[in-house]
């Protein structure tokens, strides 16, 4: 950020409903702001809120924090406070997010907005009687620069009659089956969708934004670990979905092809893992976080000496996603630096100013996940496709 631009950049005073693990992460996201260029917002962090009193004290190394509480009222009712992010239980969504709506903040969500579709739809309604409030719901791995250039790859039309696509999230948090049980490993706490209320939207976020939410789906579902140690050691059930493979079927320029879409707690060997890959006639491209520089593209060429063969070239994406930055273009980006890009791209879009930039999840893409989830659990146990209705489908604009 510019000294001219700092001096022109609208405050927005923010404040933290949660101040757990991502809560710290969005935190120190807002203190490397200046290393944006130009961006019309300026924020600025200053209230926190956790039931844990602990969990308070992390945030005394922020010294624009002025309101520290557990009870997240006593922040809604600060006229000063702008924009609320909520990191909380998914049992807790609908109740604290229709709160903050209907205080009149903006909102940035996390997934899965709402425990179930019920409450999802709750939220969407008091949106309708709040539209001052600006709401959008937290995906961050898309704004990795080589996921960036997939998406820019195929807007641009460059795979020609699609064959395949596929969006996975992975890792191994829970192999481990000694590790206790937690509010994430219950349905009580996380839904009955399990793993897809704690991990889909990270394979959702960009086949929506593309346009390319499923007319049916075919869910493969495992509850792995059945058991695991309660608060005093004794085993306890653990009901909640590890893994799940849901098989769709979508649309790609009218052509109807196959999207896998992947996420799982239980993948030995990932630690945290977002791949996509699309496939066509005339071209491909993948990326996956596994090396966050790295962007492969599919073409078939005359090679001197060699006909015709198919290839997968390598690029480099460097550091630039969807808002400029200070950083060397040539250097790799990280988890932290999606955090910042996410923000960015929230803040801009609640001033208008995004533009034709990648956009975080909108309150119907996120409503409609709930749609598809519910799908792959009747079709888990069905063992049958279910179809989703055509009215599920957002209308979204790029």
């Amino acid at each position: 950020m510019t000294a001219a631009t700092a001096k022109t950049a609208r405050l927005v005073n923010v404040a933290i409903i949660g101040g757990g693990l991502m809560g710290r992460e969005i935190a120190a996201a807002i203190q490397r702001w200046p290393a944006l260029i130009d961006h019309p917002v300026r924020p600025r962090l200053t209230a926190v809120c956790d039931i844990n009193p602990a969990a308070l004290d992390w945030f005394d190394e922020i010294d624009t924090v002025v309101l520290k509480t557990t009870d997240y009222h006593e922040l809604l009712a600060d006229e000063g406070i702008d924009v609320v992010y909520v990191a909380v239980r998914h049992d807790l969504h609908e109740q604290i997010y229709g709160d903050v709506i209907r205080a009149g903040k903006s909102l940035l969500a996390e997934k899965p907005f709402g425990i179930d579709g019920d409450a999802a739809q709750a939220v969407l309604a008091a949106i309708a009687e709040h539209p001052q409030s600006f709401v959008r719901c937290s995906s961050e791995m898309p704004f990795f620069p080589g996921a960036q250039l997939a998406i820019d790859y195929i807007r641009s039309g460059a795979l020609g009659t699609i064959v395949e696509a596929r969006n996975s999230f992975l890792h191994s948090s829970d192999l481990d089956v000694n590790k206790p049980v937690n509010w994430k490993r219950q349905n009580e706490f996380c839904g009955d969708a399990g793993v897809l209320n704690d991990l889909g939207m990270h394979t959702w976020h960009v086949p929506l934004r593309l346009g390319w939410a499923p007319e049916s789906v075919y869910g493969v579902l495992q509850n792995i670990v059945t058991e695991r140690p309660g608060p005093d050691g004794a085993l306890v059930p653990c009901d909640t979905w590890d893994n799940a493979v849901l098989h769709s079927w979508s649309r790609h320029d009218g052509v109807l092809f196959p999207l896998t879409t992947e996420t799982k707690r239980i993948d030995p060997g990932q630690k945290n893992t977002w791949e996509f890959e699309a496939l066509g006639l005339d071209g491909g491209v993948r990326f996956s976080t596994k090396n966050p520089k790295l962007v492969e593209v599919f073409t078939v060429r005359d090679i001197p000496g060699g006909g015709r063969e198919q290839i997968w070239q390598q690029i480099d994406a460097g550091s630039q996603s969807v808002w400029p930055t200070v950083t060397g273009p040539n250097f790799e980006s990280g988890f932290s630096d999606t955090i910042l890009q996410m923000w960015a791209a929230f803040l801009a879009e609640r001033e208008g100013l995004l533009g034709e930039r990648f956009g975080t999840v909108t309150p119907q893409e996120a409503a409609l996940t709930h749609n598809i989830y519910a799908a792959a659990i009747r079709s888990h146990t069905t063992r049958t496709a279910v179809d989703l209705p055509a009215d599920d489908l957002p209308v979204v604009t790029l």
